[in-house]
């Protein structure tokens, strides 16, 4: 898209989430749910399909104006992102990078109107950061493959019309090399989807555990020319989505500082306003040079993934240190609110439950930390 034109969206997302989104998240946080007129109109403006490809229906944006809309969209509740985040990251991105032709063109426009959601269908309840631990698998019977298995916290199950399902098909395969990936109708005879998760934050983000019993899936819902293909493509594409989750965590924690900087303006103790105490204002300070820093490390990471510089070493560098920063400024923004940081009626307490998980998805810190690690050796070799 080109600056002028994405500058214009821009501008529309950050008046909807402003003044549309934000003012309802208290209803999203009760009824845990996204309410259907908002899901409307964010499918209106390109929400679901910003950055699949221009062919498909899509936006296409780059890595760059893919973080600079989530500064944006972080600004609010994450589960508005997140009912749209899988359709632009892992599933659509697998799609649009190694599925075949038919494939892309069955999903891909659904998906970019809003019409289908995708889930992306990898973690167990032995594999997680690790997918060596997969134990569903999908075995070819002349023109189809059968699946079985469980999957578990998989972000917008309840809503997915597709699974992207991570399985394993040869007889012996074990570690990653065996595993494949298969485009699979949610309405597929033998898929069962649980009951919503009970979660610590992030009400509104729907997630749930999927069963596979007997599911019996054409040949062609391979995604990818031959098996064991689109598992590689697949972990690649997650550094895409490491970057929108740092993003996310710099405008969530715009956000926390502005809620922050509020409230030490007007809240008095003392006889005078919070903000005047220099304890209070050095909380403020930390938070805005770190959210500042990472910031800044978002963007310059984004340039790198887009000109092929880097797109590995920088995502999980950011989404490492922007996750961690973001916890760091939702528990000085608790503190700045004092008891009633506490309360359940006050955004920062809600804010502080909800970052937590951006330490865990998308790859947890450890795993962060190991790749970062081992990429400075391989390099240094």
């Amino acid at each position: 898209m080109e600056p002028d034109e994405f500058d214009a969206v821009a501008a529309a997302v950050r008046a909807f989430v402003r003044e549309q989104v934000v003012p309802r998240e208290n209803e999203i946080e009760e009824k845990d749910e996204i309410p259907t007129d908002l899901r409307d109109k964010a499918a209106a403006m390109g929400l679901f399909g910003y950055a699949l490809p221009q062919e498909y229906g899509g936006l296409g944006f780059s890595m760059t104006q893919d973080v600079r809309l989530s500064l944006e969209i972080g600004y609010t509740t994450p589960a508005f992102r997140s009912m749209f985040s899988i359709n632009n990251g892992v599933a659509g991105q697998l799609l649009a990078s190694t599925g075949t032709e038919e494939q892309k063109r069955r999903y891909l426009p659904r998906m970019a109107s809003g019409e289908l959601i995708a889930a992306f269908t990898l973690t167990e309840a032995e594999a997680g950061s690790d997918p060596s631990g997969i134990r569903t698998r999908a075995v070819r019977d002349k023109d189809v493959y059968v699946l079985n298995g469980s999957k578990r916290f998989i972000t917008n199950a309840p809503l997915a019309g597709v699974f992207m399902v991570f399985a394993r098909t040869g007889p012996q395969s074990t570690g990653p090399e065996g595993i494949s990936v298969f485009a699979v109708d949610a309405d597929s005879p033998g898929v069962t989807v649980g009951p919503p998760d009970h979660k610590m934050g992030q009400s509104g983000a729907l997630s749930a555990e999927v069963f596979f019993d007997d599911v019996r899936v054409p040949a062609s819902a391979l995604v990818g020319e031959r098996e064991e293909e689109g598992f590689r493509v697949a972990m690649r594409s997650l550094a895409r989505g490491r970057l929108s989750v740092a993003a996310m965590c710099v405008g969530l924690a715009r956000r926390m500082l502005d809620e922050s900087v509020a409230h030490a303006s007007t809240t008095r103790q003392g006889g005078r306003p919070v903000g005047e105490y220099q304890l209070v204002q050095a909380m403020l300070a930390e938070s805005h040079a770190e959210m500042y820093a990472a910031r800044a490390m978002v963007l310059e990471a984004a340039r790198a993934y887009d000109s092929g510089e880097d797109r590995r070493l920088a995502p999980s560098s950011t989404k490492l240190f922007c996750s961690e920063m973001a916890g760091r400024v939702a528990d000085r923004a608790v503190q700045i609110h004092g008891g009633m940081g506490y309360m359940r009626q006050v955004p920062v307490e809600r804010f502080y439950r909800d970052v937590r998980l951006f330490r865990i998805y998308e790859g947890t810190s450890e795993i962060q930390k190991l790749i970062i690690g081992r990429q400075l050796l391989r390099e240094h070799t």
